[in-house]
């Protein structure tokens, strides 16, 4: 009873501080919807943007592969400081100069209306197949594994699953559908940093109860117990080789934290440069500690149930909880939990809503929509898709890899032919519309067929590699046959201010030898 009480005062609390937020906001306009009126600060943005990116994907999904993997999965994470870096030095101030709302805007700008359609379609694609039923699913996974839903309801474990993602779904399309991104960015603020400090509270109290009061001594015991797990660098066979660090690993994060509509949306909604640059910078230093939330507690995992949860490796960090927290604290972990999930649901159905609101609607359908209209198409669109979401999740669950690398598998589909369209409209000028329209679904049937249909026996971090180079290529081929007409040039449409936080690069140095720090040391300790 201490458990659901302290749940849910702390979720009530957060929708109350969210509705008080906004009680003032207008939220019929287009800008006010859809990029929170650019209002945004650091802080916001940075809370924003760390829940948006961790929920229980990774919370389940990451603690239940480095229990069986070790810190070798580290690379999905420390390496993003690093995509961050590159993003508030180079991409912020260009898409801020262009007053951009969506990333396919660009590709307007850049390319051809036609491209910017064909890839705000696919985005579309990649949250309804990919993000979304994984995000309800792992938050499902959570919050019965704490709760005992199935057994409260005398009904059978699948089912509590199934009514839990019912759940989680109905709440969180409401955040995005009632409130759009400034009442996902302010009730991410809370549920974002209570995240990181109930996050660090589990293997605190681990390694507390391990080393008997001394949680240094507790570390040193789970290193003794499986000093492998420890390692960084690992074989060539392992579930993320140290070699993809240099062949996809680097494209996928730029894409990810400099591209991706989901993420980059809440720096497009900044007062101004100097605080989208503050949010992203202060992500990245999160994003360092975020390891030990989301890949040492699988470890100490490791040290608590040996090898007995292999087959079922997503159930770890639920049981962890269990085990180390006080009834109350589980009740308050519980309902951040559900904030992180819900963070991350509502923050895609925001981005959608977006894309499809001004991306293919008003592109296609009704070019002269009010600001009230694309709004009411944006909340259609977000309670359509959280439906579809609903739906898919129960697929997602015989994950070989466990759930955390199937979502990764799967968005490899989608990320990297983006990837390489976008880099090369910024960094070259000969690119045609055509070429990179080609490269589009070159690089979606190369890596379904290399993946899914046949073994390469190739990591598919390497595919995204292969892939990445190729669709260069043939970018550059299919350009000199048909060049570029468009000469496009950025140029300052003064939508905000355009001053540089002065801490920017001293900022980003610190962050990029923090990374290398990491690796030197880990690749040592487990060796």
């Amino acid at each position: 009873m201490l458990t659901i009480s302290t749940f849910l005062a702390y979720t009530l609390f957060v929708a109350f501080y969210a509705w008080f937020r906004l009680k003032k906001e207008k939220l019929s306009s287009e800008e006010g919807y859809f990029l929170g009126g650019r209002s945004l600060t650091g802080i916001v943005i940075a809370g924003s943007m760390l829940l948006t990116n961790i929920s229980t994907e990774h919370l389940i999904g990451m603690n239940g592969s480095s229990y069986k993997n070790g810190f070798i999965i580290i690379g999905w994470e420390v390496t993003s400081a690093l995509a961050l870096v590159v993003a508030a030095v180079y991409f912020i101030p260009k898409y801020l100069s262009m007053g951009l709302t969506t990333i396919p805007e660009y590709l307007e700008k850049r390319f051809d209306g036609v491209l910017r359609s064909y890839i705000a379609f696919f985005l579309m694609i990649s949250f309804v197949v990919t993000l979304l039923p994984i995000v309800l699913y792992t938050g499902a996974i959570n919050l019965e594994s704490i709760f005992g839903i199935s057994e409260r309801l005398s009904i059978s474990k699948e089912q509590g699953l199934l009514v839990t993602v019912i759940g989680v779904g109905l709440i969180g399309s409401l955040y995005a559908i009632l409130g759009g991104l400034k009442a996902v960015a302010v009730s991410d603020t809370l549920n974002g940093y209570g995240l990181l400090i109930g996050g660090l509270a589990v293997p605190l109290l681990a390694l507390f109860n391990i080393g008997e009061g001394n949680p240094l001594k507790g570390l040193l015991k789970v290193f003794e117990y499986a000093p492998e797990k420890f390692n960084v660098i690992g074989a060539p066979d392992s579930v993320l080789p140290f070699e993809v660090l240099f062949t996809g690993l680097i494209v996928n994060q730029i894409y990810f934290w400099c591209m991706n509509q989901t993420i980059i949306q809440r720096a497009l909604g900044a007062q101004n440069l100097k605080e989208a640059q503050k949010g992203l910078l202060y992500t990245g230093l999160l994003k360092i500690f975020i390891p030990l939330v989301i890949i040492l507690p699988g470890v100490i995992g490791f040290y608590y149930f040996g090898d007995s949860l292999y087959t079922t490796q997503d159930t770890v960090y639920p049981e962890l909880i269990k085990k180390v927290l006080p009834a109350s604290f589980v009740g308050l972990f519980a309902a951040v939990v559900m904030g992180a999930v819900l963070s991350t649901f509502n923050s895609v159905l925001n981005s959608a809503a977006t894309i499809f609101s001004l991306d293919l609607y008003k592109r296609h359908f009704n070019r002269s929509a009010s600001d009230q209209k694309l709004v009411f198409i944006g909340k259609l669109t977000s309670s359509i898709l959280a439906i579809f979401a609903i739906i898919a999740a129960p697929f997602v669950a015989q994950a070989p890899e466990g759930l955390y690398q199937l979502l990764q598998q799967l968005n490899g589909i989608f990320f990297i032919p983006i990837a390489s369209i976008m880099l090369m409209g910024f960094f070259t000028k000969s690119i045609s519309a055509f070429a990179a329209k080609v490269a589009l679904f070159f690089g979606l049937a190369f890596y379904l067929l290399t993946s899914f249909v046949f073994d390469t026996g190739l990591h598919f971090v390497h595919l995204w590699g292969i892939e990445f180079l190729l669709n260069l290529i043939l970018m550059y081929g299919f350009s000199y046959y048909y060049p570029n007409t468009n000469h496009f040039k950025i140029s300052n449409l003064k939508f905000v201010k355009m001053e540089q936080w002065s801490y920017t690069k001293p900022f980003s140095i610190a962050l990029c030898f923090i990374t290398l720090i990491i690796y030197i040391a880990l690749g040592t300790f487990g060796s």
